[in-house]
């Protein structure tokens, strides 16, 4: 092995001799987690005729994946820091290849629900140990790069889920979409044991169980709330009490994390303009891209009648587009040329531009693709523009040494955000079409099946695309919103960094012969009244120099951050 440079924190400083052949290797598995946020979208006709599951039950099987997720991500980003995490990467391998077989021999729509949930425990360990290890074994300069190609693969596997899963369902039945993973889960373990090199913090917290708790309590509630109120009606008690419940639980959580030495997620984060930006994008971008995604496969197969294969096939525009560009490099040309805000704000509005030509131009119920593939495009554009930024801002906010939970705050808002784009854009979607129709069925699949006649289920299909519509439209305005958001925060955090490194703007004036000079300054940063003295920011400094504007003199003096005035022999002056 080559001799390199070790930093302070033990991490090569030129990179790992072997990192990109260790990347490819935790992108495979990062793939395999991530396939599975989107390939059962297209299984949901199986699923509902095989398990006899109703529309609630497919929310719930797609739900528990992501919302376990959601609530572990953090503390298995805190876990591997502290304990590494080359271990807990071989063991999240372990875990979900377990939870995948338990997936795909499920009998009854508890049973897979139970095991997605398992799922999500193994997936939490994967999506944050990848990212953390991409960050610590290359260096600055090739950082940015990898976190693309990270970022590729993860919008590869979120997009792609649908196709891969439509060629399964083609020729096996549902549950060889989760068996699928195991084989691929095993020979990564394999070459995660013999090539991914150990790495953790060795000053590393213990991991927060509690606020691991809170935070799933809460945002199941949250979620369980907006998926029962198209059914109970948003003003009764099976939706306003599991909202309340939430709500209060995610405020514990706060109050958890602010007073404990160990926090899941360290509250002052929020203080960070960049991070606060990069926060908000990324929720808004998950939003959009998985509700979309759940709906749109829906449409294609009940509304428009393709198989799975071929539903598959009609959103693979969406996956295509984001590799293409992404290995062509466009997104980090765009941070350079743009730069992070202007690059967020460009990739959210094409996002938000394709969501609403879906909703707008695919033309309901008649068949009409051409619509569809435009917003597809548009979209995969949006999202290799977008989402490398908005990974790297989060990491560049979040010190190195806590990798690991910077990589679970990324997860976990991509999560969370698909979770809430499922659940709000599905119940957007039934609070339309039960409007539109009244229905005594759970499904539209049953709802079709009831149908006395076929002007009837013209009419139920016709409410379905209506609702579709609908939704598309309210997950344009979402994301558009959080695009403009975040390029705000992040401007806003780019100024005030700008002005904070500035240099001083210092004026001398001279003074009286023989005697006494003033010097001022107007910025923060490094001040020189009239000498060398340093001022640093929020406080004040001391300065020690020779004034010498028409007369000469030494002075020592104090000076606030504004600037002040070096006197012959006294103290500085504030202006």
């Amino acid at each position: 092995m080559a001799a390199m440079a070790v930093d302070s924190g033990g991490r090569e400083a030129r990179g790992h001799p072997r990192r990109w052949l260790i990347l490819g290797v935790i992108l495979v598995a990062q793939l395999t987690v991530l396939l599975d946020n989107t390939v059962l979208n297209v299984a949901i006709p199986s699923l509902t005729r095989e398990l006899d599951a109703s529309s609630s039950d497919i929310q719930w099987m797609i739900n528990a994946y992501s919302l376990v997720q959601s609530g572990l991500l953090l503390t298995a980003g805190s876990a591997a820091d502290r304990y590494g995490r080359k271990k807990l990467l071989a063991a999240g391998l372990v875990l979900f290849g377990i939870g995948s077989l338990a997936a795909g021999l499920a009998q009854s729509s508890g049973q897979l629900i139970a095991a997605r949930a398992g799922m999500g425990v193994g997936g939490a360990l994967l999506m944050t140990t990848t990212l953390a290890v991409v960050v610590q074994v290359f260096d600055k300069d090739e950082r940015v790069k990898a976190i693309a190609l990270w970022s590729t693969v993860n919008s590869l596997g979120f997009a792609s889920g649908p196709l891969i899963g439509g060629i399964m369902l083609d020729h096996f039945w549902w549950g060889a979409i989760f068996l699928i993973n195991i084989p691929v889960a095993l020979v990564a373990l394999v070459a995660v044991v013999r090539m991914v090199p150990e790495s953790k913090d060795p000053r590393g917290d213990r991991p927060d169980l509690v606020g691991a708790v809170l935070s799933t309590i809460g945002m199941t509630a949250v979620v369980y709330a907006i998926i029962s109120g198209p059914d109970h009606g948003w003003t009764s008690g099976q939706v306003l009490v599991p909202a309340a419940v939430g709500l209060l639980v995610l405020g514990l959580f706060v109050l958890w994390e602010l007073r404990i030495p160990y926090p899941m997620l360290d509250m002052h984060f929020f203080r960070d303009r960049r991070f606060v930006g990069a926060v908000a994008g990324a929720v808004f971008v998950a939003f959009g891209m998985g509700g979309s995604l759940y709906l749109l496969t829906q449409h294609l197969q009940f509304v428009l009648g393709y198989g799975p294969l071929e539903a598959g096939v009609r959103t693979a525009p969406l996956a295509l587009t984001v590799v293409v560009l992404n290995l062509a490099g466009l997104g980090a040309r765009m941070v350079v040329k743009l730069g992070t805000p202007g690059a967020i704000a460009t990739g959210m509005s094409l996002l938000s531009g394709g969501l609403a030509a879906i909703a707008l131009l695919s033309g309901g119920t008649d068949g009409t693709y051409g619509g569809m593939f435009l917003g597809l495009v548009m979209m995969g554009a949006g999202i290799a523009v977008a989402a490398p930024a908005m990974a790297n801002a989060i990491m560049s906010a979040i010190p190195q040494e806590k990798a690991g939970v910077g990589a679970g705050i990324n997860g976990t808002l991509a999560e969370f955000g698909t979770g809430l784009g499922v659940a709000v854009l599905g119940a957007v979607l039934n609070s339309r079409f039960f409007a539109l129709v009244a229905v005594s069925a759970a499904s539209l699949p049953a709802a079709l099946a009831a149908a006395g006649s076929q002007a009837e289920r013209e009419r139920i299909a016709d409410a379905f695309a209506s609702g579709l519509a609908t939704s598309q439209l309210v997950g344009a305005a979402g994301v558009l919103f959080g695009g403009l958001l975040a390029a705000a925060l992040l401007r806003r955090a780019e100024r005030a960094d700008f002005l904070m490194s500035a240099p001083a703007d210092t004026d001398a004036s001279p003074g009286p012969a023989g005697g006494t000079g003033t010097g001022r300054t107007t910025s923060t940063g490094t001040a020189t009244p009239a000498d060398t003295g340093t001022a640093t920011p929020a406080d004040t400094s001391t300065g020690t120099g020779t004034a010498t504007p028409a007369g000469t003199g030494t002075g020592v003096g104090t000076a606030p951050v504004t600037g002040g005035a070096a006197r012959e022999g006294g103290a500085a002056e504030a202006p």
